[in-house]
């Protein structure tokens, strides 16, 4: 599962997790982007800021795993790489990528894509209201044979609003593990120097 992660949530372990068992995986490995290719309209939070948070939300599950494969790689962090520096690190396991049904409808548009269909099976998280038929009409029929669908809980919570949220000084607490809260308020995340950061009850020294 990659992404930029800035920060992850819990819309993103529940994702893996039904993914998971759906489908029987083995194990699902997290893999924080170095470098995106897309260019962002905000300033991405450092490499490894996002790959610390990460590794925290996912630390509780024994299934869940966190790679710093692309934050080690020189230059952009195309899929492709990743998916052919997985399978030669380990040519017998089968790989699924596990992402949103989004994502999955602009695949074409990726780097090397038709490499990327070879490497790996997609399992594509749907939203509420998705048609199957607009993956269809944008999709080659041997595109769509590699490509598993889930329709899964719908969370809605999105990086996007929990910055935006730290940054109004809201708070994100089970949005998000609340070890990857304290981190964000340790390391002033997504806030001015100034702005108040709403705390977990760990932090705060709650009382019983």
């Amino acid at each position: 599962m990659g992404g930029t992660f800035d920060p992850i949530h819990n819309g993103h372990l529940f994702v893996a997790e039904e993914a998971r068992i759906l489908h029987r995986l083995d194990r699902v490995l997290f893999v924080p982007n170095g470098r995106p290719p897309h260019k962002k309209a905000y300033e991405l939070t450092h490499a490894s800021e996002r790959y610390a948070m990460v590794e925290i939300a996912t630390r509780s599950n024994p299934y869940f795993e966190c790679s710093a494969l692309e934050l080690h790689r020189s230059g952009p962090s195309y899929t492709v790489d990743t998916l052919a520096q997985l399978r030669a690190q380990q040519p017998d396991v089968d790989l699924y990528y596990i992402t949103g049904v989004d994502a999955v409808a602009d695949i074409l548009s990726w780097k090397r894509h038709r490499e990327v269909i070879r490497l790996a099976h997609f399992i594509a998280a749907t939203r509420p209201g998705y048609s199957l038929t607009e993956l269809r009409d944008r999709l080659p029929a041997d595109y769509l044979d590699r490509i598993l669908l889930i329709g899964t809980t719908s969370l809605e919570i999105s990086s996007t609003d929990l910055r935006a949220r730290v940054g109004r000084g809201l708070p994100i607490r089970y949005l998000t593990p609340d070890g990857v809260v304290d981190y964000i308020v340790e390391h002033r995340l997504y806030a001015d120097a100034d702005s108040p950061i709403e705390r977990t009850a760990a932090q705060q020294g709650e009382r019983a």
